[in-house]
This record gives C-alpha cells, sequence and structure tokens, in this order.
C-alpha cells in the first residue's frame, strides 16, 4: 500500500520536510494555517511566505482543511509551534487513522504545562498508538536541506520498528537519518539548544568573541544534559546529533533564528521590538521562560538558561547577566 503523508506546519522546515518526501514519490499533502498561502502554494508550486527560493513538487498538494490533511493519512508529520501543537493534535484527533505513524518535527517544552511535546502527545492519543510515535531532530536549517546539502539527523521512537520505518521513510541521498530509542534527550535537546542560541547571540551582539561562543556552547550543553538525565535522558545522547550537533548549529549559524535574536537583544533592542519585526518565530523565546521553571521544578542548576529569563522576562541588562555568569562562585568543571 501505498503511504500517504500529512505533514501538518506549512512554515520553513514543514515545507522543507513536505517536498523532500513528495519528491521521494510519496504523494504528501501539507497543511497551512493561512487559507490564502495554501491557495498559492496549491497553484504556484512555490511557498512564497516561508521557502520562496524553492519550487515545490508537484507531488504535494496543499490545503487549509485539517481534516482533509490528516484523514486516512498512513504517516502525520507534525511541524507546528510547540506552543501550539496541543490545540492542533486535538483538532486533528478525530480523524487520525488509528495505525497511522506519527512524527513530531517541531522543539520546545509547553508553556503552563511544562510538557515535552513526546508528553503531550501520550496524554492526547490512545495508549495503543504511542508505540507509533516518533521524533525527528537534528542540526537541520531548511534552506540548506531544500538546496540539497547534506544534512544528518535522528528519528527516535519507543519502537525500533518504528524508528527504523521512519529512518527508510525520510532518508535520502543527501538527507541522512540516524534511528535512537531515547525521545526524551533527543527532544530536549532540540527544544534547549534554542534557549543556548539565544544567549550565544546576545554574546555576538554584545561584540564578544569566539572564546566567549565556545564557553556558553560548551556550558550550555552541561545545563542541557544535566536537566535531560533528571528526567530519564541519556547523557550519551547529548553528544550526538540532537545534542551537540544541534546546539553548535544553532550558536553558530546565520540562518539560527534564536541566534539573530539574542544579536539583536545584545545590540539593546527590547523582545517586543525584535519580536514585531520577525514573520518565522523563534521558539527559544517562550521555551526560555519553561526550561527556567522546569529546571526550578527538578532542582537542576542552570545559569545560562536563567540568565535568559531574567534578559528575557525581567528586563535584565544584557551586560549584566553576562558579568553575572562570570562572576559566579568558582568551581571544578562539572554536569
Amino acid at each position: 500500500m501505498e503511504t500517504n503523508i500529512a505533514v501538518i506546519g506549512a512554515g520553513s522546515w514543514g515545507t522543507t520536510l513536505a517536498n523532500l518526501l513528495a519528491e521521494k514519490g510519496y504523494p504528501v499533502t501539507l497543511w497551512c494555517y493561512e487559507k490564502d498561502l495554501a491557495e498559492r502554494i496549491q497553484q504556484s508550486k512555490i511557498n512564497d511566505l516561508y521557502l520562496p527560493q524553492v519550487r515545490l513538487s508537484k507531488k504535494l498538494q496543499a490545503t487549509s482543511s485539517l481534516k482533509a490533511t490528516v484523514s486516512e493519512k498512513q504517516l502525520l508529520l507534525f511541524v507546528t509551534p510547540s506552543q501550539v501543537t496541543r490545540q492542533i493534535v486535538q483538532q486533528a484527533l478525530p480523524n487520525l487513522f488509528p495505525q497511522a505513524l506519527i512524527v513530531s518535527a517541531s522543539k520546545g517544552i509547553e508553556n503552563d504545562s511544562l510538557m515535552l511535546l513526546s508528553q503531550v502527545f501520550e496524554e492526547l492519543l490512545p495508549e495503543r498508538m504511542h508505540r507509533q510515535l516518533g521524533f525527528l531532530s537534528g542540526p537541520s536549517f531548511a534552506k540548506e536541506v531544500s538546496s540539497g546539502m547534506p544534512t544528518a539527523v535522528v528519528a527516535a521512537a519507543r519502537d525500533a520498528v518504528v524508528a527504523a520505518e521512519i529512518q527508510k521513510i525520510f532518508s535520502t541521498d543527501k538527507f541522512r537519518v540516524y534511528t535512537h530509542n531515547d525521545i526524551i534527550g533527543v527532544e530536549l535537546g532540540g527544544a534547549m539548544k534554542n534557549v543556548i542560541a539565544l544567549a550565544a547571540g546576545v554574546a555576538d551582539g554584545l561584540g564578544f568573541g569566539h572564546n566567549t561562543r565556545a564557553a556558553l556552547i560548551t556550558r550550555g550543553l552541561a545545563e542541557m544534559t544535566r536537566l535531560g538525565m533528571k528526567l530519564g535522558g541519556a547523557a550519551e545522547t547529548f553528544a550526538g546529533l540532537a545534542g551537540m550537533g544541534d546546539l553548535v548549529l544553532t550558536c553558530t549559524g546565520d540562518l539560527s533564528r534564536n541566534r539573530s535574536v539574542g544579536i539583536e537583544l545584545g545590540k539593546g533592542r527590547t523582545i517586543e521590538e525584535i519580536l514585531e519585526g520577525m514573520q518565522m518565530i523563534a521558539e527559544g523565546v517562550k521555551t526560555t521562560l519553561s526550561a527556567y521553571q522546569l529546571a526550578g521544578k527538578l532542582g537542576v542548576e542552570v545559569p545560562i538558561i536563567e540568565q535568559m529569563y531574567l534578559i528575557l522576562y525581567q528586563g535584565k541588562d544584557p551586560h549584566q547577566a553576562v558579568s553575572d555568569l562570570m562572576l559566579r562562585d568558582l568551581r571544578a568543571e562539572a554536569l
């Protein structure tokens, strides 16, 4: 039976993955929140809002009807902003094919509930569908994937057969997918690297150099690992693609939205001014709040994330935040 695929979320990453699958020959339906965007994609095969440089496959169909998108599909890929994923899954649930593979490529920690998205999916889906869940993460800018640049990511699932099936469906000669069984580690790495990337951007905006950035990446990785292990993730996951790989990319790449937001903060602009001028979402802004609160709830020390929280939500001066980080009590290096 041919695998019919639904991709829910037509931002740059959702559109890129939808097109990758369509170019492999799968029939793909892409759900767009904006009705006029769906109509333009359907007519022109170009997502002029989020991925204007790419002509999309003829096998990719676009619609703003969520019911039509998810009905009778064997695989559903959710690429929605983390803070609205719960709402969209709830809306899609009545029309899901009971045996469908469900893959999330979203990155974030839900505000208020402080849940990882895997926990959100498991809360909403019937228990019999939990083993059909997979999570795709790793260092991957949409623009580079859509341009055919070699990229490696991971697909994490509880069931090795499910992870292998996702690997087979998504892999191409330029997009390599590794399997993984640590859902928590893979998810948390993808979410928290956005917060550390904000901090790296702040340092760049303040005019600091490579030494500072290297320190932030390294100690940021320690914070990610500490929190991940507290939640049940494996330390070695954070040394891989979904941890260090995604962290390095997002903290150093010019295409990183989170780093770009941090740069503007470092230059003295307010977060309200920055976000008002952005079309795409920088997940790290809201994830900073939930990561900070989750770490506090679990008693995990996260000084970089704490300073980003104070900058974003308490109006702290970025210069003072860096000074406070550097003047913390001296100690041995450790996780």
